[in-house]
């Protein structure tokens, strides 16, 4: 971009006073300066901006358009000197984009914390699946994003976070929730389930994929649901079978319409990560929030294990 603040400055204190010689007093520079700067910025636009009467510059059907949107970015320019000049945590805002296990059972808790402690941040968050996150982050159109699957891109850069347990959940009416009842499940009889995944692209299909595919002959999904939310739904109803996280079914495990199956298998788990641009240059305010995410790891771990806490060993 060639356009500067400072053509633009002049350009409003042309439109105000109708001349570059008053201008010029108000801004301050000779005449002869603000005339160059005025020549300048039409030049760079490939319009005029002014009908030249006699000795005063008025605003043509082209200044008149750009007129509100240079007021906007010097008024944007001068709230940006504002707010660097006053409390550093007025200026903390933070762009983030989470995958959507992490975005709608996580991270609000974690993000309510982190408003305590600076009560000014500014905190946009959207949600898609890991490979939504992952884009964004690349085309710079994130500073941050936080993800429950693997990353695949070069140019990322993969900070471990928060362990997340994946349990094996079904209706408590479910056959092989009576099953469980009187012992562990086989990899057998897991196989032979209906299964309802994530669709291509989340992280929780990929990770779920990769836990179980070692261990199950055939994992065979009957339905793919675009959300974890709809899948433990539709799992409650008695549909079949899933692999989420602890974080997902923490509220229907506790109120008893979602039974976490007790399984032969070792320990799922996987790792939930923060993610950036190598080139994204990390303020002070992204390194303290990615800080405060990992201060949070204990206490998000003891709280999704009070809440939906799995079956005793047998």
């Amino acid at each position: 971009m060639h356009v500067t603040l400072r053509q633009l400055q002049i350009f409003r204190a042309i439109a105000l006073s109708g001349s570059t010689t008053a201008a010029a007093q108000s801004v301050p520079l000779s005449q002869s300066a603000a005339s160059a700067a005025l020549n300048e910025l039409e030049r760079l636009l490939n319009a005029r901006l002014f009908d030249r009467v006699g000795k005063r510059l008025l605003l043509n059907d082209r200044g008149r358009a750009l007129l509100p949107t240079a007021l906007a970015v010097l008024d944007g320019a001068r709230n940006l000197e504002a707010a660097f000049n006053a409390d550093h945590d007025s200026v903390i805002d933070l762009h983030l984009f989470a995958s959507t296990t992490v975005g709608n059972y996580i991270l609000p808790r974690v993000l309510a914390r982190f408003r305590e402690r600076v009560p000014a941040a500014q905190l946009q968050l959207q949600i898609g699946n890991t490979r939504d996150v992952v884009t964004a982050v690349r085309d710079f159109d994130a500073d941050l994003g936080l993800i429950e699957g693997p990353c695949h891109a070069s140019d990322i850069v993969v900070l471990p976070w928060l362990e997340d347990e994946l349990v094996i959940v079904a209706s408590p009416t479910h056959p092989l929730a009576k099953a469980a009842k009187r012992g562990k499940l086989t990899p057998k009889q897991l196989s032979g389930s209906c299964w309802l995944l994530r669709e291509p692209g989340s992280g929780t299909r990929e990770a779920v994929e990769q836990a179980l595919l070692p261990h199950l002959v055939d994992l065979q999904s009957t339905m793919t649901l675009g959300s974890s939310e709809s899948i433990k739904n539709a799992v409650a109803e008695g549909l079949g079978v899933s692999c989420l996280s602890r974080y997902v079914v923490q509220d229907l495990a506790a109120a008893d319409r979602l039974s976490v199956l007790a399984t032969r298998l070792p320990r799922l788990t996987r790792q939930l990560t923060i993610v950036h641009h190598r080139r994204k240059l990390l303020s002070e305010s992204l390194r303290g929030f990615i800080a405060h995410c990992r201060a949070q790891t204990q206490w998000l771990g003891a709280e999704s294990e009070r809440r939906a806490p799995l079956p005793p060993p047998r």
